[in-house]
């Protein structure tokens, strides 16, 4: 079913419904079901097998719906459907999270008082022993040495905002999952009821010695750079602020070979960046270690530019580190004649005009989620390399292609914190993951389900930890 401004509905799995129905078996009731779906807007997803035997079919099947809205007029329309019984349905994603989407397991067996009396008393007070007299041990003989905490406040989650810890726990736990599924590292979400930085700053130390390091996530600007910047002063362990240095990472892996695909060089290109807060900063400073020729930083304001006034002390950095042409103004004053934009801002603010003003095969990264700056099919034919946050366009700038493989590499190294350096060698590890024979303008990026991507990440982040001896001495 179309809208009723004639266009069709972009249905999704992340609406998608299941339902448990009973049909009459008699000839057309099937046929009835699934052209009554379809009118309704639903695409079928999944239709239970089954044989046709007996009176009545119990079967599932699942519909991918446009909205929760549209989850009901769906649900609305089968009922309606002579012959077929609807007798339960349930939206597949809060189905997913019910319960969570993680738990603990035990790694040794209790089976007897042998088992217990080394797993437990008397025999771990031996195992305490040792830690007490050799810390270092802790990194091997406990959860340590491969579990992260995943902390959050709740105070910048995904698109919706300051929705608060409790709401932010979703996306946490949904962390940890790509963690494990990914890397096999043990993560755990730490969603902290705090009022500011320092709250978080000063929890997180008094935790820390239960983890080996720490994902943080979801926090505002600019107080997560206060966070993320007293952590990594403090503790000994790798502290890592994904939505900054994720993004930053697997936007450079993008870029890199995105230039190739146009015939630029890095020290070259001219790259603008709309958005200058967490993530745009820390894009500011990857682009700057890789050799990028000029970056000019844009926000709600204009250009960031040394002597603007009301400037924090980030943007303040980037001011004096970046522009060196000076460049004032809006976004739309500073993108001419750019060879690359890269958007973490908010949509629609990248106008055809702005990118026909680039120069000749300009690079166009929108990654705002879920609506972009501007739509790929917007600039279709304008540009040389088109990419997205989202998994419906190609090339999408996805963080899961980095954190799980940086932290892999960090614990594995025993790194005791995460440089720049680490994160280049990331970026490296992602970009070649493409092979010459594959990378074209719509392959810019290698799948998140390429399981070796985040081996590959690990080894490099590891051997770039030891280089520059960033790893813990044994004790």
């Amino acid at each position: 079913m179309n809208r009723e401004d004639g266009t069709q509905r972009s249905t999704s799995t992340q609406y998608s419904i299941a339902l448990r129905v009973s049909l009459d078996n008699v000839p057309g009731v099937l046929g009835r079901l699934t052209t009554v779906i379809g009118e309704a807007g639903g695409n079928i997803f999944a239709i239970e097998g089954f044989v046709a035997k007996g009176p009545l079919l119990e079967r599932e099947i699942v519909v991918n719906c446009a909205s929760v809205e549209h989850q009901g007029q769906v649900v609305e329309a089968i009922e309606a459907v002579e012959g077929v019984e609807l007798i339960d349905w349930w939206d597949r994603t809060f189905r997913m999270h019910e319960g969570g989407k993680v738990e603990v397991l035990p790694l040794c067996p209790v089976g007897d008082r042998d088992d217990l009396s080394m797993a437990y008393t008397p025999g771990v007070a031996r195992v305490c022993t040792a830690i007490a007299e050799n810390e270092a041990l802790a990194d091997e003989l406990t959860i340590r040495k491969n579990t992260v905490a995943i902390v959050s406040d709740g105070t910048a989650v995904l698109g919706l905002g300051d929705i608060g810890p409790k709401a932010a726990m979703p996306v946490m736990e949904g962390k940890a999952l790509l963690f494990k599924e990914f890397a096999g590292v043990d993560a755990f979400p730490i969603c902290l009821d705090v009022t500011d930085p320092q709250e978080i700053i000063e929890t997180v130390i008094r935790l820390a010695p239960t983890f080996g390091g720490v994902n943080l996530e979801d926090i505002a600007a600019p107080g997560a750079f206060e966070v993320e910047r007293a952590l990594d002063e403090k503790l000994d362990i790798p502290i890592f602020h994904d939505d900054q240095h994720g993004t930053a990472v697997v936007a450079l892996a993008g870029l890199e070979n995105a230039l190739k695909i146009v015939e630029k060089d890095m020290s070259d290109v001219s790259v603008v960046i709309s958005g200058v807060g967490a993530a745009g900063v820390a894009i500011g400073k990857i682009l700057l270690g890789a050799g990028v020729g000029h970056v000019v930083g844009v926000d709600s304001r204009g250009a960031i530019v040394e002597g603007r006034e009301n400037l924090n002390a980030e943007k303040e950095w980037f001011a004096e580190n970046t522009n060196q042409r000076k460049l004032s103004g809006s976004l739309s004053d500073v993108i001419a004649g750019a060879d690359v934009f890269l958007g973490v801002s908010a949509p629609g603010v990248l106008s055809v005009d702005d990118v026909k003003a680039m120069a000749s095969d300009p690079i166009v990264f929108a990654m705002a989620n879920p609506d972009p700056e501007i739509l790929p099919e917007q600039v279709e034919g304008l540009v040389g390399v088109m990419a997205t946050g989202r998994s419906d366009y190609p090339n999408q700038i996805n963080n899961v292609l980095a954190f799980p493989g940086i932290f892999r590499g960090a614990l594995d190294a025993k790194a005791t914190r995460i440089t720049e350096g680490m994160k280049l060698a990331a970026a490296e590890a992602i970009a070649t993951s493409v092979t010459d024979a594959d990378r074209s303008p719509t392959h810019i990026i290698p799948s998140v389900f390429d399981r070796d991507v985040s081996v590959r990440v690990a080894e490099a982040v590891a051997a770039a930890a030891i280089a520059e001896g960033v790893v813990r001495s044994e004790g």
